[in-house]
């Protein structure tokens, strides 16, 4: 069979997804690299605003499902724009909030938003893309990701020591703006107007046929999520608590390993085209392991900015292959829905590897307690990974 040529509006889809995801963790990595201020201001400890970031992650399969199921049902550019100016205003009143209390309850509205991005996002793009490109613009779209913690470290560098933590979160309404981009330059993906369900019975009927599958991705983007905020999410708290840096040096820290992530985002996406998914994940995982020493017991602080290179090269390299793999595990009808709501599934159970490190390093030194948590989660993650299927380059549609 020969594939479709590429939909004329590929590009700005790419563009619109990319962004999305970028903004989207731009808003969730504000509250890692300000933890410790936003803890100062509450008058709480690290581990208890720590849970603001499990309480995040927790809530986004409840944003999956939701504008998962949107999207399958009424086409992914809705819901995806309606999303968008979701967690938009959810942000902006995170830095009005005005206790602990309001926070934390505006971080699990914010999940919902994040949650409800990914899979809409995702399915829009790679239904639009030609198969054999697919792995690369998997490693560009996940690398959104990287690229929001990337903004996020710029703007804490150049923000956070004028005006605190804030006006930070008044940055993140911009998504807002991104739902215009997409209601006048991104069209309806193709494929789902092809193979849409007549009713939400139809819809159901097929999400529940394909239980086993949607077990398998759950439990593979918990190991994926493991990986990546076990070595994401507390490593600015590391830096300042074990190493002392300032907050200047952590957000230079921070920058420059979410290049390497960028880079190792695309390029290991662009391996699997040639190679597979599941080759191309374990490989990344094998190597991350490799770097752990150099990544929490680097004895200089040149070396602490190799090895968070080198991590997150790795790390982001495994997911950068994520967005094609398990769209491409998933059938047309559920696409929307069933790799977005399994991937925030994984999320939810994933997110409590923050606490648990926190908790870990009361007990150990921090960079025992990084190194720990990273070496078992980077093995479990390869052996799942090998363990399942995969359909590379499959036609959509």
């Amino acid at each position: 069979m020969t594939a479709p040529l590429a939909p004329p509006d590929h590009r700005p889809a790419v563009l619109a997804g990319f962004l999305g995801w970028t903004l989207d963790a731009f808003d969730f990595f504000l509250v890692v690299m300000t933890l410790t201020a936003i803890a100062h201001e509450f008058g709480r400890s690290d581990k208890e605003i720590a849970y603001s970031i499990s309480l995040t992650l927790a809530f986004r399969p409840v944003g999956a499902f939701v504008f998962g199921l949107l999207a399958d049902r009424y086409g992914r550019r809705l819901p995806l724009m309606l999303d968008l100016v979701f967690f938009s205003l959810v942000e902006v009143l995170s830095g009005l909030a005005p206790s602990y209390a309001t926070f934390m309850v505006l971080r699990a509205l914010f999940g919902i938003g994040m949650g409800g991005e990914w899979g809409v996002g995702a399915s829009l793009v790679m239904e639009k893309v030609p198969p054999r490109y697919r792995g690369m613009v998997s490693g560009l779209l996940q690398q959104g990701y990287a690229a929001g913690y990337l903004l996020a470290a710029i703007c804490y560098f150049f923000v956070f020591p004028r005006w605190g933590w804030r006006p930070l979160f008044f940055i993140g309404g911009l998504p807002a703006l991104l739902a215009l981009f997409v209601r006048y330059r991104v069209k309806e993906s193709e494929v789902w107007q092809r193979t849409r369900a007549e009713s939400w019975g139809q819809l159901g009927r097929a999400i529940a046929s394909h239980w086993k599958l949607f077990l398998y991705i759950a439990l593979l983007m918990t190991m994926m999520n493991f990986v990546s905020h076990g070595t994401q999410d507390m490593y600015p708290t590391f830096l300042q608590r074990d190493r002392g840096f300032s907050p200047s040096l952590r957000a230079a820290l921070t920058a420059f390993s979410m290049v390497g992530a960028l880079t190792g985002g695309v390029l290991a996406g662009l391996t699997s085209d040639r190679i597979g998914r599941r080759r191309a994940i374990v490989l990344a995982l094998a190597c991350g392991i490799l770097t752990i020493p150099l990544w929490a017991f680097a004895p200089s602080v040149p070396l602490l900015f190799a090895g968070g290179f080198a991590m997150q090269f790795m790390v982001q390299g495994a997911w950068g292959v994520i967005p094609a793999h398990i769209t491409e595990l998933s059938p047309d009808s559920v696409r929307g829905f069933l790799p977005g709501f399994a991937y925030q599934c994984g999320v939810a159970i994933a997110g409590t590897i923050g606490a648990f490190e926190a908790w870990l390093a009361e007990r150990l030194p921090y960079a025992w307690a990084m190194a720990l948590t990273a070496v078992t989660v980077f093995t479990l993650g390869a052996v799942v990974t090998a363990l399942g299927r995969e359909r590379k380059g499959v036609v959509f549609g």
